[in-house]
C-alpha cells in the first residue's frame, strides 16, 4: 500500500510541478511571411533541461508553457535560415514574443545547441527518440508507441495517420523486406536514436514525382552513435515452474545486430515453451518478402487460393506452445553501385488446443438442430523461408532490381471433436507446400521527361493437402430411418461408401499447381511541372492444374473410392474425383492522366482488357472470352501540408481459383462438402473511398477519418444444403448484388504530458445467403468505440486506460441476434530509482449474447532490475494470466450461424529471466 501511495505522489508531483504560464508568438522571415513548421525550443538555463518545444502553425504561430520564475535561453530553427536566440525569465504572468528569421547560405557553421524532439523535414518528421523515452522502454514498439500520430495496431502493425507503414529499415537497410512487426518486437530500445517517417514514400526514385504515393509510408530507424562497426543487442535466457510439476519452463531468445556503412547482419533466435514466440506460424505465413504484383492496380484480382493448413490457430489460443526460431538478414554493399541483400527463416511451432463452441444455425425454418462442440488439437508446423536481392543502379537514370523467395512447410494437425449431433469425430490434415517467387524489375529515365518502367513477377505453387476423418458407426441402425440412424448414415449412402463397418474412415488426397506470369511495361510523359500522362502494358499468364480424390479405408488397410450419388443443379451424376486444368490470361492496355491545380489534383484513368478463361475437365472445355473497361478516379485536396482530402474509385474485375470451379466432390472436412462449377464468370466490384487526415504538430492533434463503400455485382456466392449440420454446398454467380459500408475514424491530442484519445469504427454489410435453395439477406451492423488516454512523463510513473465498447445487429433470415461487448483495461509502467523497471497489463471483457452474459479476465505484470542505464545485466521476474483463467470468450456471427466458444488458454505461468545487452 505504502508502494502505491508513493507512486501516486510522485504522479501528482509531476503534474503540480508542470508549466503555469504560456510563452506565445509569430515567426516570420525577413519580409514579413510566416514560417510554418519552424522550431522553438526552451532550454532551463538552471538544469539546461529542455522544458518546452513547439512548432509553428501555417501562419507561423506558436505556444510553450513554461515554468514561473525561471530562466530559459529560447531557439528558433528553420530550414535554410540562421537559427534566432534570446533569453528571457519568466514571472508569473504570461509573455508574447516575435521572432524574425534571416536567410543564410552558410549552414555548415551552425551548430544548434539542443535537438528538438520532433522536426520535419519536408515529407519527413524526425523523432528524437529520447525525448520520448522514460527507462520502462525495451523493444522499439515501446517507443513508437510514446509518438504522437504513431500507433501499433491489434495485429501487431505500425500505423501513422491511420495508414499501416509499408516498409521499416535500419540506418537506411532492409531489415527482412521491411517487416514492421519483426522489426517492432526485436529491436532494442538503447539503440534507437532518431525515428524518421517518411511520408509519399517511394522505393524509386526516379517515379516519386509520377506515382501516387499519398499513402505510402514507411518508416527508418536510425541508430545511436557507437552502435555501428560493432555487435549489438541482447540475449533473454529464462526458465520457471510450469502447473504441471513434470513440465518445466524455458527460454532462450539471443537478438544481435551488426551495422556498418557497407554491410549489415541481424540474428533472432527463439527456443520457449512459455508463449512468447518471437514470430509465429500466423505472421510468417503473411510474410511476403516485399513482393508486390505488378497487376496490383490494373483493376484485375485473380485468386491463386491458399490451399495449406487452413484455420492455423494463434499463440494467445492455445493451452500448449513449443516454439523454435532460426533467422538471419543481411546485406551488403560492394561498391556504391550494387546492394545484395537477403534472409534465411526457419520457424517451427507446436500448439496444444481446445474449444468449447454453441453453435445455433441461422435460419429457424430450416430445422437444423443446434449444435454444442468440444474440439481439441495439436498443431505442428514448420517453415523455411529464403531469399536473396540485388540492387543495381550504376547512375540515377538507371536502377535494376531482381528478387527470389522459395517458401516450404510442413504442417499438420490431429484435431478430435465430439459433437453432440455426430458424435466422436477424429480428423487429420497434412500439407508440404512449396512456392517460388521471383521478381524482376528496371527503371529508366530517357530524359527529364520520359521515363519507362518494366516490372514482372513469376510465380510456381505446389500445394498438396491431405485429410483423413475417423467416424463411429453403428451398421446395425443404417436403415432404421432418420429419427433413429445414426447422424453421417445418410451422407455416408450419398458418398457411396461401405456402411457394414464399425467406422467411416474418410480420405482425400488433393494437388495443386500453379504457375502465373504478371508483368507490366509503363511509360510516363511528363508534360509540364503540373501534370503528367503515364501509358501501361501489362498481362496476367495463369495455369492451375488441379487433382483430388475421395476414398474410403477399409479393414487391413485397404482403400476404395467413394462412389457418390449426389447430382449437381443441372442433374449431372458428382464424382468423387477432380483432374481440371484452368488457364487465365488478361492483356490489358491503361492510361493515367494525373494534374495538379492549386490544392487539387485530379488523376482519371481507364483501362481495356481482353480477358481469356479456359478450363479442361472430363474431356470437356469451356471458354469464357470477353472484353472489359475498366474505370478509376482519384482527386485529393491539400489543405496544408499535413492536412488532406482525398477520394478514390475504382472498378474491379474479380477471378477465382481452380478449386471453385473444377465439379467434383470436394471434402472441406468430414461436415462440409463442397463441389465446383464450370461455368463460372468473373464478379465485378465498385469500391469508393473516402479519406481526410490532419496532423498538427503544433498541439499534436491527429485526427483521421475513412470511409469505404463496396457494391459487388456477380458475386461468386455458394448455395447450401444441409443435412442434419453437414451441408453440401456448391458455387454460382449471384444476380443478388452485396454491398458493404465502413466508417472509421480516430482523433488525437496531446495535453502536455497526457495524451487522449478515441476511436470510432461503423460497419455495415449485406450478403445474400443461399440455403436450401431459399433466398435470404444477413444483414449485420456493429459500432465500435474506443476512448483511450495515456500519460507520458520522464521521470513519473505513467498509466494508460483504455475502454473499448462494440455493438453487433446481426439479421439473419428468421433470426436476429445482438452481441454487446465491453472491454476496458489498463496497463501501468515505472521506472524506479533509476534501476527497477515495472509494469502491468489488466483487461476485463463482458460479452452479452441476446441477453446472456459471459466475462473474464487477463492480468500480466513484469518487475525488472538493471543497476544502471549503461549496466549490461537485467534480472527479470515475468507473470502471465495472473489470474489463471481457463479461456478467452468470443463470438462469432457467420454465414448460416451464430457460435458462442470458449478457448481454453496457457495457464498461469511466473518465470525469471536474465537478459545481457552488448
Amino acid at each position: 500500500m505504502k508502494l502505491k501511495i508513493s507512486l501516486w505522489l510522485v504522479m501528482l508531483t509531476g503534474l503540480a510541478n508542470y508549466a503555469q504560464i504560456k510563452l506565445e508568438g509569430v515567426v516570420k522571415d525577413s519580409i514579413g511571411n510566416p514560417l510554418e513548421l519552424a522550431n522553438i525550443v526552451a532550454i532551463n538555463q538552471a538544469t539546461n533541461v529542455l522544458d518546452g518545444y513547439s512548432i509553428t502553425t501555417d501562419t507561423g504561430f506558436f505556444r510553450l508553457t513554461l515554468k514561473e520564475n525561471t530562466a530559459y535561453k529560447l531557439q528558433i530553427t528553420y530550414i535554410g535560415m540562421k537559427p534566432g536566440e534570446k533569453f528571457i525569465e519568466t514571472a508569473t504572468s504570461n509573455i508574447t514574443e516575435d521572432f524574425v528569421l534571416h536567410y543564410d547560405n552558410a549552414l555548415d557553421a551552425v551548430e544548434l545547441v539542443y535537438e528538438m524532439p520532433v522536426t520535419v523535414k519536408g515529407d519527413t518528421i524526425i523523432y528524437n527518440a529520447d525525448s520520448f523515452k522514460n527507462g520502462s522502454e525495451r523493444k522499439l514498439e515501446d517507443v513508437l508507441e510514446k509518438l504522437p500520430g504513431v500507433e501499433i495496431n491489434d495485429s501487431g502493425q505500425i500505423e501513422v495517420e491511420g495508414t499501416v507503414v509499408k516498409k521499416l529499415t535500419v540506418n537506411g537497410k532492409d531489415f527482412f523486406d521491411g517487416d514492421s512487426k519483426l522489426a517492432t518486437e526485436n529491436i532494442p530500445s538503447n539503440a534507437v536514436d532518431k525515428i524518421e517517417v517518411l511520408r509519399n514514400f517511394s522505393e524509386v526514385s526516379q517515379l516519386k514525382s509520377v506515382e501516387n504515393n499519398s499513402n505510402n509510408y514507411a518508416i527508418n530507424v536510425k541508430l545511436k552513435e557507437g552502435k555501428e562497426n560493432f555487435w549489438f543487442g541482447d540475449v533473454t535466457v529464462g526458465g520457471g515452474v510450469a502447473p504441471s510439476p513434470n513440465d518445466a519452463l524455458y527460454l532462450v531468445q539471443p537478438k544481435l545486430f551488426y551495422y556498418t556503412p557497407k554491410y549489415s547482419v541481424n540474428v533472432i533466435g527463439d527456443l520457449n515453451n512459455i508463449g512468447e514466440p518471437a514470430l509465429t506460424n500466423r505472421d510468417l505465413r503473411s510474410f511476403g518478402g516485399g513482393f508486390n504484383a505488378p497487376s496490383r492496380d490494373s483493376g484485375t484480382s485473380l485468386s491463386l487460393g491458399d490451399n495449406g493448413l487452413s484455420g492455423l490457430t494463434s499463440v494467445a489460443n492455445s493451452q500448449q506452445v513449443e516454439a523454435k526460431l532460426a533467422a538471419t538478414n543481411f546485406s551488403y554493399a560492394p561498391n556504391d553501385a550494387l546492394d545484395l541483400s537477403g534472409f534465411l527463416i526457419f520457424n517451427s511451432t507446436r500448439l496444444n488446443t481446445r474449444q468449447e463452441s454453441f453453435i445455433r444455425y441461422t435460419d429457424a425454418e430450416l430445422g437444423i438442430p443446434d449444435e454444442e462442440t468440444i474440439s481439441t488439437g495439436r498443431e505442428a508446423s514448420d517453415q523455411g523461408l529464403v531469399k536473396l536481392s540485388a540492387l543495381y543502379k550504376p547512375n540515377v537514370n538507371n536502377q535494376l532490381e531482381y528478387d527470389i523467395l522459395g517458401r516450404l512447410s510442413k504442417d499438420s494437425e490431429i484435431q478430435n471433436e465430439e459433437s453432440s449431433i455426430i458424435g466422436i469425430t477424429n480428423q487429420v490434415d497434412e500439407v508440404t507446400p512449396f512456392s517460388l517467387s521471383q521478381n524482376l524489375k528496371y527503371y529508366y529515365t530517357l530524359n527529364e521527361s520520359n521515363i519507362f518502367a518494366f516490372e514482372a513477377l513469376h510465380v510456381l505453387k505446389d500445394e498438396d493437402p491431405f485429410y483423413e476423418a475417423y467416424l463411429n458407426n453403428d451398421p446395425t441402425n443404417n436403415d432404421a430411418g432418420e429419427d433413429d440412424e445414426d447422424a453421417y448414415d445418410e451422407t455416408a449412402e450419398q458418398l457411396g461408401l461401405d456402411r457394414s463397418l464399425d467406422y467411416y474412415n474418410l480420405g482425400q488426397n488433393q494437388n495443386v499447381k500453379s504457375n502465373q506470369f504478371d508483368a507490366k511495361l509503363d511509360y510516363y510523359n511528363i508534360l509540364n511541372s503540373k501534370s503528367n500522362l503515364s501509358f501501361t502494358l501489362g498481362t496476367i499468364l495463369s495455369r492451375q492444374d488441379y487433382n483430388s480424390n475421395i476414398f474410403q479405408f477399409l479393414n487391413n488397410n485397404e482403400t476404395q473410392n467413394a462412389n457418390p450419388n449426389i447430382v449437381d443443379s443441372e442433374g449431372n451424376l458428382l464424382t468423387a474425383q477432380n483432374d481440371t486444368q484452368y488457364n487465365f490470361s488478361d492483356i490489358y492496355l491503361g492510361t493515367r492522366y494525373n494534374l495538379r491545380l492549386g490544392k487539387f489534383t485530379f488523376r482519371p484513368g481507364v483501362s481495356v482488357h481482353a480477358y481469356g478463361n479456359q478450363n479442361i475437365q472430363f474431356g470437356e472445355t469451356y471458354d469464357d472470352n470477353f472484353f472489359r473497361i475498366l474505370p478509376e478516379f482519384e482527386t485529393r485536396v491539400q489543405f496544408k501540408k499535413s492536412e488532406s482530402l482525398q477520394f478514390n474509385y475504382r472498378m474491379t474485375n474479380q477471378f477465382t481459383d481452380v478449386t471453385n470451379i473444377a465439379r467434383g466432390l470436394v471434402l472441406n472436412s468430414f461436415d462440409n462438402l463442397s463441389y465446383g462449377n464450370p461455368t463460372l464468370q468473373n464478379g465485378l466490384a465498385h469500391n469508393l473511398t473516402l479519406r481526410y487526415h490532419s496532423f498538427n504538430l503544433f498541439n499534436y492533434t491527429n485526427v483521421f477519418a475513412t470511409v469505404n463503400y463496396s457494391k459487388n455485382i456477380d458475386q461468386i456466392r455458394s448455395l447450401a444444403n444441409f443435412e442434419n449440420v453437414i451441408s453440401t454446398s456448391t458455387f454460382f454467380n449471384s444476380q443478388f448484388a452485396d454491398e458493404s459500408l465502413s466508417a472509421f475514424g480516430r482523433w488525437q491530442r496531446t495535453f502536455g504530458k497526457i495524451r487522449t484519445g478515441v476511436n470510432a469504427n461503423f460497419n455495415y454489410s449485406l450478403r445474400n445467403q443461399f440455403i436450401q435453395g431459399v433466398q435470404s439477406e444477413n444483414k449485420s451492423f456493429t459500432q465500435t468505440y474506443r476512448p483511450e488516454i495515456r500519460t507520458n512523463f520522464k521521470t513519473a510513473p505513467n498509466v494508460s486506460f483504455r475502454y473499448s465498447y462494440s455493438v453487433t445487429n446481426a439479421d439473419q433470415g428468421t433470426r436476429n441476434t445482438k452481441i454487446i461487448r465491453n472491454a476496458p483495461s489498463v496497463s501501468f509502467d515505472a521506472y524506479l530509482w533509476d534501476a527497477f523497471t515495472l509494469s502491468s497489463d489488466y483487461a476485463y471483457t463482458n460479452q452479452d449474447v441476446d441477453g446472456e452474459s459471459q466475462s473474464f479476465q487477463t492480468w500480466d505484470a513484469r518487475l525488472a532490475y538493471r543497476n544502471n542505464e549503461d549496466s549490461h545485466w537485467e534480472f527479470e521476474v515475468k507473470a502471465s494470466n495472473l489470474l489463471n483463467i481457463d479461456a478467452n470468450i468470443n463470438n462469432n456471427v457467420g454465414t448460416f450461424s451464430v457460435s458462442n466458444s470458449s478457448t481454453f488458454i496457457l495457464p498461469r505461468f511466473v518465470t525469471f529471466r536474465v537478459i545481457y545487452s552488448l
